[in-house]
């Protein structure tokens, strides 16, 4: 596969995610952000949280430096905060930024480098399928949690069912 190629799919896929997550969050009203379903569990806004400051220790200095910075307070991210829906919008963003902006620097060249994360050694392409994977499983529990939050009228961010058959037929007429 060409480096710049994979990439530039990466990037896509984590633009994607990133609209995936902020069209179900556009569904919900401020209270539904902190909402959590025991002191156990984890609301938009922790996740919001955990997904900041695990974007803000990865990217930053992504290939030179451990992508557990020692600044880093993991376990915090897991505490409610009383944070508006403003204030946590801007931690979404200020992290997809740094996430998006690490990754477009990158060139097909890096690929072939290793970074560390935690003391662990991963080539970069480790690393970023990685990352892929662990942003796609939190934006999942926040369009999931979005779903049951809204009810109903939530809008679906996908096919929404019984339309798989004229989802199909635009594919069909799109690739023709």
């Amino acid at each position: 596969m060409d480096a710049q190629h994979f990439l530039d799919t990466v990037t896509f896929e984590m633009r994607r995610t990133k609209q995936l997550g902020e069209k179900a969050m556009a569904q919900i009203d401020e209270h539904q952000f902190h909402w959590r379903s025991d002191d156990e569990a984890n609301s938009v806004a922790i996740y919001i949280q955990h997904l900041h400051g695990n974007m803000m220790s990865r990217w930053i200095d992504f290939l030179t430096t451990d992508g557990e910075k020692l600044t880093r307070k993991r376990d915090e991210e897991f505490e409610p905060h009383p944070r508006s829906r403003d204030e946590l919008m801007r931690l979404w963003e200020q992290g997809w930024a740094c996430c998006l902006t690490a990754l477009e620097a990158l060139k097909p060249s890096d690929l072939d480098k290793t970074v560390t994360i935690r003391g662990e050694p991963l080539s970069v392409i480790h690393a970023l399928t990685r990352q892929i994977s662990h942003y796609g499983y939190h934006v999942g529990q926040i369009v999931v949690l979005c779903r049951q939050l809204k009810g109903v009228p939530f809008k679906s961010l996908s096919t929404p069912r019984g339309r798989s058959k004229d989802a199909k037929g635009d594919y069909l007429k799109q690739a023709k």
